[in-house]
């Protein structure tokens, strides 16, 4: 590794593959496309786009993925198998920097389900990295639940994987057991045992299980891991990864004591956040690090003074560095579209004409129903103008009649594949009576699964993002849609859910996995 590359940390996003396998975060094709090419252009450096042999959804989204980076590697999974190997080359061959990782699982609980040996596994190991080395010349390995594996044996496996050509070498906390002080000294006794351990790039990949996993993957790049794998707003498996705008943000604001480069734009981080809370359908908690709407809020009146006076007393970093505007949008409904254009650029939200249309009569809309309107309002505006499009389903009008002197009753006006249909449903309040109408209009088997509503800010008049997760027959769908009016914002969310249900139903299930690997790293 070259004295350059020591002061150089690579950022592997894997929003796409191992993030997605968070339950319920399936995403669709041209989600996935949208979500990569955010990351390309925010300067990660390798995006793992999927796992070819998952699906032939998830092989054709990683495959135009590849045909259409322009900066970043992208990589895709493989078991340590042949077949799996060839199928991920198939995906990503066509990229202009292209990577395959493969892995397997190298302590005594994993080396169990395949009923290897040590002396088996080792094998496997060298005949299948050397066929990916064979295949492309950036090849990544990773020794599944690495923490827990004897360091013997690691220290055996990954000279193995060096000498049959692998470029990098991952050290996975996939159940988030280890500590800092672990992870670091892990990182250590490989550089220092392993022949070869100097030609290679190290990385981590830390779970959040215990609640370290920024830590540790921190505490891996200053003992010499040169590559951290995390994802964004930390989605992934249980309690998900390291979270990309967390070690970025702290290589960037501790910069003293962790010398250490990335080549990430810091200011789309804000944007991309709140993208992937939409796609996923799971929504950002308040108090999340960087990202989270309390990150740059303070409510104590100490606080607030000391802000006032000096905003470094309360603020280590400046929220304008994670594309998030410090203070109030001074918008309102005598703002023009040139004022509308240039807080979205300064929000780090780049959009076309038409986009930049539809977004201004949604604005004009809130800003006559509201006093104020503040950056998360824009945001949240942004999220649904490109939710939103021509879909199966569509509401015409709805109107709830409901209080304490009997059940609540919905009248919904609905377009039902461009046939207009109405009903009158009574519920156990509001909401239910809306859903009940729906599925008047429109029957469905779909079981709903999350109904969560938060308010986007403060105060009576504030919008209020409804998420809404459906599952019908092993597929799950997200619908998101913020309105001032809480009932109507639930219609949206439950209609857009189902019409990605239609979508999926379409495609004859094109964008479901077809097995699953929840296991993984």
């Amino acid at each position: 590794m070259t004295d350059q590359a020591k002061d150089r940390v690579y950022i592997f996003d894997t929003t796409l593959r191992d993030g997605e396998q968070s339950p319920g975060a399936t995403m669709t094709h041209d989600e996935k496309l949208e979500i990569a090419e955010l990351l390309d252009d925010m300067g990660v450096d390798i995006i793992e786009a999927g796992f070819p042999i998952a699906s032939e959804g998830d092989f054709r989204a990683v495959s135009e993925i590849a045909e259409r980076s322009k900066n970043s590697v992208i990589c895709g999974l493989a078991r340590a198998q042949l077949n799996d190997i060839d199928r991920c080359w198939e995906a990503v061959k066509h990229a202009n920097r292209p990577r395959i990782h493969t892995f397997i699982g190298t302590s005594p609980l994993h080396r169990a389900i395949p009923n290897l040996t040590m002396d088996e596994m080792a094998e496997r190991i060298h005949d299948t990295v050397t066929h990916a080395r064979n295949l492309c010349d950036n090849v990544q390995w990773s020794p599944m639940d690495a923490t827990r594996t004897e360091h013997d044996y690691l220290c055996r496996v990954v000279e193995i994987a060096i000498k049959a050509g692998a470029t990098t070498i991952n050290i996975p906390d996939t159940v988030g057991y280890t500590a800092p002080v672990e992870s670091a000294e892990l990182i250590r006794m490989l550089i220092n045992k392993v022949p070869g351990a100097d030609e290679i790039i190290f990385a981590t990949h830390c779970h959040n299980d215990l609640g370290m996993a920024t830590a540790n993957s921190l505490a891996a790049v200053e003992a010499g891991a040169r590559q951290i794998e995390c994802t964004i707003n930390g989605l992934g498996e249980r309690a998900g990864n390291t979270a990309l705008e967390e070690v970025v943000m702290a290589l960037k604001v501790r910069g003293d004591i962790m010398p250490f480069e990335t080549h990430i734009d810091t200011k789309k981080i804000m944007h991309i956040s709140r993208r992937v809370a939409t796609v996923s359908g799971f929504p950002v908690q308040y108090n999340k690090a960087i990202v989270g709407k309390n990150a740059f809020a303070h409510e104590s009146g100490i606080h607030q003074d000391g802000m006032l006076k000096n905003k470094e007393t309360f603020e280590i970093m400046r929220p304008e560095d994670v594309g998030l505007a410090g203070t109030s949008l001074p918008l309102g409904k005598h703002s023009g579209r040139a004022a509308l254009r240039a807080k979205l650029k300064d929000l780090g939200v780049d959009v076309g004409d038409n986009q930049l249309k539809d977004i201004f009569v949604r604005f004009k809309d809130l800003a006559d129903r509201k006093k104020e309107v503040f950056d998360e309002d824009i945001l949240a505006l942004v999220t649904a103008a490109m939710t939103d499009g021509a879909d199966h389903l569509e509401i015409v009008s709805l109107k709830v009649v409901c209080g304490t002197g009997g059940p609540a009753e919905a009248t919904l006006e609905m377009e039902v594949g461009g046939e207009e249909k109405s009903t009158v449903m009574e519920g156990d309040g509001p909401v239910d009576a809306t859903f009940k109408a729906v599925r008047a209009l429109y029957p469905n088997s779909a079981r709903l699964q999350l109904y969560q509503v938060n308010a986007v800010t403060e105060g009576t008049d504030a919008q209020a993002t409804v998420s809404v997760r459906l599952e019908e027959d092993g597929k799950i769908a997200t619908g998101q849609s913020a309105d001032t009016d809480t009932v109507y914002a639930s219609a949206k969310a439950y209609v857009n859910a189902l019409n990605r249900l239609h979508v999926r139903r379409s495609k004859t299930g094109s964008d479901q996995k077809e097995i699953s690997y929840k296991d993984v790293g």
